[in-house]
């Protein structure tokens, strides 16, 4: 062979890479930019089962991110990486059926696929089976479950599981009422911009349940959540005379 050709040979190796897994794709996609060519890599690799790239590729669907949005794409991908033990994916696979997006609506599958990356260690699985059991969807209503997934998430520092479990403590839902609990998990999602949370935390400040009375942080905390469009908020900083 020339030297010539053994040259131009090389050189064609050396412009199409071979990409050793998941994580070399994404390293180079970092280091590029170039989602074109990533994407067509985590094809690849979806195909050879990766769960990752599996994943990737679902997300990619379900976003319409470098290629049309297809639900129903998204899902298939989704559950070859769910069904490989993938928490990221059983949780979006749940959320696929909950909405019935790509696939029929059924509270029963969601709970199913929540539950299996709940016990994984996933927060917003955690959360989202908690509200199933808070709601008795797909499962027997039980706020002492919902109470425990809650708490899980919450001290995951999920702010939608700290705003739920907040309110769990004030109603006395599936645990013993405690307001100064309440006040202090909806503090805690609030100070992440829960919207909820800093109406809750407005209305326990100006009504002095688990904190002091202060009109003064009762104010600001309605404030931050008008701001996001909280009507509620928006209505009692009126009757407080207090602008939003």
């Amino acid at each position: 062979m020339s030297r010539k050709l053994t040259v131009l040979l090389m050189s064609l190796v050396l412009s199409s890479p071979v990409y050793a897994g998941y994580d070399e794709v994404m390293a180079t996609y970092q280091r590029t930019g170039d989602f074109a060519v990533a994407l067509a890599e985590l094809r690849k690799l979806a195909t050879q089962s990766d769960p990752q790239a599996q994943y990737a590729l679902g997300s990619a669907y379900q976003f319409g991110r470098g290629v049309a949005q297809d639900d129903s794409e998204a899902a298939k991908w989704y559950r070859r990486a769910a069904e490989q033990g993938l928490a990221d994916a059983q949780g979006n696979l749940g959320v696929m059926y909950l909405k019935g997006a790509g696939v029929p609506e059924s509270a029963i599958e969601a709970v199913k696929w929540f539950r299996k990356a709940a016990e994984q260690g996933l927060a917003g699985a955690q959360f989202n089976l908690g509200l199933m059991y808070a709601k008795g969807s797909g499962v027997a209503q039980d706020y002492v479950q919902a109470f425990w997934l809650y708490r899980k998430a919450a001290e995951q520092g999920l702010a939608s599981a700290q705003q739920s479990l907040g309110e769990l403590f004030y109603s006395g839902n599936g645990v013993e009422r405690d307001v100064t609990e309440a006040a202090a998990w909806f503090h805690k999602a609030a100070e992440q911009g829960n919207m909820s949370a800093q109406s809750n935390l407005g209305s326990l400040y100006l009504n002095g349940e688990g904190v002091a009375q202060n009109k003064i942080e009762s104010v600001k905390w309605y404030r931050k959540a008008a701001a996001q469009g909280n009507e509620y908020a928006k209505s009692m900083l009126k009757q407080m005379g207090e602008p939003y």
